[in-house]
This record gives structure tokens, C-alpha cells and sequence, in this order.
């Protein structure tokens, strides 16, 4: 599948590309409308009254931003380190000076430290320019995907063809232009390796963006964008925590994301301890004083940002209730993600802390109709294998459980191992791999 077709600088859409793409759209029959001046905003990283601005400047010709007067300019680095400092323009500066006495300053793109004025005023006149400095923005309303998909490739950012879905490539990670890394994966494409050791159990084997894929990304960019509490659950094997990663990789890379794993019947201290660490707090000295390692969190959960809990249907009502009184707290602008089979019924015995979830998303098993195609996508070893053998074989093993077809996988490359000289997969090579995977598969 193609990506976009337009240049990105410094993590965001160019200002020319995006004002081309409407006025293509907007000279086509079915012309302009909000949504796509919406898409076009969030590829670009500014607000929509700037890109209505930009398409009125672009009516009259002019494509490109007027140049800037001199003066101190402040740069994505030092952005960044706004955003960290939770918008706080005084901490922004005694964190630049503590930079310049360490003689690091030229790494966020500054010479010197300007007065606490002129910092103002240059952050004034970039948020004025459309610049966002909120890290995540709630939705003005949900979408539906077809109407998405489709403003999507008017804009020309994305291919809206009903192809198959798009896997990985190579282990290399693939280039990627901002259209791709935000919105590509509404539409099952995708593309980035996701992050966290996911067992593919062959060689040469692929990650796949599914609808199911597509559904996830859809719920948790959501429940992120509105700082909400969001629950993914379905049953084991159907990649829901592969779902998630795909999900949070594809969030702009300025909101940060923190990853704890729930252990096996946890105590209030360790779960403690792994909210520390995950939030990058020392959990050494924090995790035996209760108070000030709560104060801690709830400190650390003021910035905006999304903390993804996998295996949460471990966590007991006491625990849960903790974390919803986390998210309590006043100034908490976190989001977080509950992720595992049988989550939603763990949460369903915590009333309290089930009445705050924003969203609920099941993750369904693979569609018999899509395992063919999907599977070509998976593994080589499947393009020239007959789709009915294929679908016969998840109506009576598999069952639409992509961890089980990865395990059958493994077994069918082992077998071509074996006898390099074998011809194409027939219906016993299909049956003798899902032999191998006993009664329990």
C-alpha cells in the first residue's frame, strides 16, 4: 500500500502539502468539508482554525508560512521540554538555565537563555501561529470509519482502497512519514514493528494491521485524546495486547506512554512498586512510605500522558480502587488503558471504578473470509496455499485465533525444512500441523 505522498519536516505534515491536498479536494465534485480540514490538522500538529486559515491564504496563492522577524524563536526541542514542564513557562526557563550552566543548552537549539518576557512572548506568538501544546486534544466527535477512510484518500494521505490489510516488513524499521505514523492504522495499514518482544514463533514472520487492529487503534487513540479509562478484552490468543502496542506506537511521539505488567495475585505494595517504576519514579524509596509514594503518582499522572496496564484482569476490586483513585486526584490529565482476557469482568466486581471507564472495546476473533489474504500477509509460506484448505482448517482448529495460526505456522515451516523439495501446501501438510498442536490448541 502506498503512504502518503507528501514531504514531512520536524515530525509534522509541511504547511504547502497540506494547503495543496484541500485545495485539490476542495476543487473536486464532492468538495470540501470539516472533516478533512480536521484530518489535515492533526497531520500538520496545529489547529483547525489555523489549516481554515492557511486554505484562505492558499485561495489567493500564497502556500508557504510569511517569514518570521527576528527574535528568539522556540524550537520543537524546546517545545518538548514546555510540554514535559506541563505548559509552565517559569519552570521552562530554570530548566534552560540549569541546561546553560551544564553546558548543554545547544542541544534544545538555544544560545542563551532569554528573560522570562521574551520567553512569553515568543510561546505566545507560536501558539498563536496554530501550534498545539496540549498533548492530546478530546474528540469533537466520533467518526464514522467509512466516512474517515474515505476523507482520508481525497486528501490523498492514505490509500482508502478495501485491499488486504498491510503488514510489517522487514525487521528494519521501515521509513514513515507522519500521515502513516498517526492515521494510517484507522485503516489497517499499519506499519510499524510494535514494541515489547511479540512471539511470531517462525522466521520471516510478519505483523498484521486487521480490522480488528483498526478497531482497537480507533478506541484507544480515543479514550487518549480524551484522558479517559479504556478497557480491551476479549478472549486469550486474539492480540489484543499486540492490538494496544500498535495502537500506542501510532500516538505522535511527544505524548508519552508508560507500559506496567500486572503480576500474578499482586499486593497493593507491588502494584505500587510497578506504577513507580513504569512512571519512571525510584521505587527503591518510594514504594514502603504509602504517602508520599501515592503523592508521587499522582504528581506524575498530572502530565498528559497514557499508562497502559496489560494482564489487568489480575488486579482485585481493593486494586482497582486504588487506581481509580489515582485517577481522582485532581489535576490528573493521564489516560489509561486496561488491557486482558477477562478485564471487563474484573472491573464489572469494582462498581466504582467500572462506572469511570470511557470505553469498553472487545477484540473478536479473525474473520474465516479474511484468513486466507491475512495469512499471505503473515508468512510467506501461506501466498500459494489453497484458501479453502485454508478456511477449513480455522473452522475446525484455529477458530479465528490468530496465536493459534502462528503456532501452526511454525509447524508448517519446519515441515518445509525438513523437505525443501515439497511442493505446494496440500490439505494433509495443513492437517499434520494442526495435528501438532494436541488437544489444546
Amino acid at each position: 500500500m502506498p503512504g502518503p505522498a507528501g514531504p514531512a519536516q520536524a515530525g509534522r505534515v509541511e504547511r504547502a502539502v497540506v494547503v495543496r491536498r484541500l485545495l485539490a479536494v476542495d476543487r473536486g465534485e464532492g468538495g470540501l468539508s470539516s472533516l478533512h480540514v480536521r484530518i489535515a490538522a492533526g497531520l500538520a500538529g496545529v489547529t483547525e482554525r489555523t489549516v481554515w486559515r492557511w486554505l484562505a491564504d492558499g485561495r489567493e496563492g500564497r502556500l508557504e508560512a510569511r517569514p518570521r522577524q527576528g527574535g528568539f524563536v522556540v524550537g520543537d526541542a524546546l517545545w518538548e521540554v514546555l510540554t514535559q514542564a506541563g505548559g509552565n513557562v517559569a519552570e521552562l526557563r530554570r530548566r534552560m538555565l540549569r541546561a546553560q550552566d551544564e553546558g548543554v543548552l545547544e542541544r534544545w537549539g538555544a544560545e542563551l537563555v532569554p528573560s522570562l518576557a521574551t520567553l512569553h512572548r515568543a510561546i505566545k506568538d507560536e501558539l498563536r501561529a496554530g501550534r498545539v501544546l496540549q498533548v492530546a486534544r478530546a474528540a469533537s466527535g466520533r467518526v464514522e470509519p467509512s466516512r474517515y477512510d474515505r476523507a482520508l484518500a481525497e486528501l490523498g494521505f492514505a490509500d482508502g482502497a478495501n485491499g488486504p490489510p498491510v503488514m510489517d516488513g522487514s525487521d528494519a524499521e521501515p521509513s514513515r512519514t507522519e500521515g502513516e505514523e498517526r492515521l494510517g492504522a484507522v485503516q489497517a495499514a499499519a506499519r510499524a514493528r510494535v514494541s515489547g518482544g511479540v512471539r511470531l514463533y517462525a522466521p520471516g514472520a510478519r505483523l498484521v494491521s486487521t480490522r480488528q487492529v483498526a478497531g482497537v487503534v480507533e478506541a484507544v487513540g480515543h479514550t487518549v485524546a480524551a484522558r479517559g479509562i479504556g478497557c480491551v478484552y476479549g478472549d486469550t490468543g486474539l492480540g489484543k495486547t499486540v492490538a494496544v502496542e500498535q495502537a500506542l506506537h501510532l500516538l505522535p511521539a511527544r505524548v508519552p506512554v508508560w507500559r506496567a505488567v500486572v503480576g500474578v495475585r499482586p499486593g497493593l505494595p507491588q502494584v505500587r512498586a510497578e506504577l513507580c517504576e513504569a512512571l519512571g519514579l525510584p521505587p527503591g524509596s518510594l514504594t514502603h512510605r504509602a504517602g508520599p509514594a501515592d503523592q508521587a503518582l499522582a504528581e506524575a499522572l498530572a502530565e498528559s500522558g497514557v499508562l497502559f496496564l496489560d494482564d489487568a484482569q489480575r488486579l482485585s476490586p481493593p486494586l482497582l480502587d486504588y487506581l481509580r483513585q489515582l485517577w481522582d486526584s485532581p489535576g490528573c490529565a493521564a489516560a489509561l488503558v486496561l488491557c486482558g482476557a477477562g478485564s471487563e469482568r474484573a472491573l464489572a466486581r469494582a462498581a466504582a471504578m467500572r462506572s469511570r471507564v470511557l470505553t469498553w472495546h472487545q477484540v473478536s476473533r479473525l474473520d474465516t473470509e479474511d484468513v486466507p489474504r491475512t495469512l499471505g500477509l503473515f508468512h510467506p509460506v501461506w501466498e500459494d496455499a489453497d484458501p479453502a484448505g485454508l478456511v477449513r482448517a480455522d473452522e475446525q482448529t484455529a477458530r479465528g485465533n490468530f496465536r493459534t495460526w502462528a503456532k501452526i505456522t511454525s509447524h508448517v515451516c519446519a515441515a518445509r525444512g525438513r523437505d525443501p523439495g515439497a511442493g505446494g501446501l496440500d490439505r494433509d501438510a495443513i492437517d499434520q500441523a494442526c495435528a501438532r498442536l494436541g488437544p489444546y490448541p
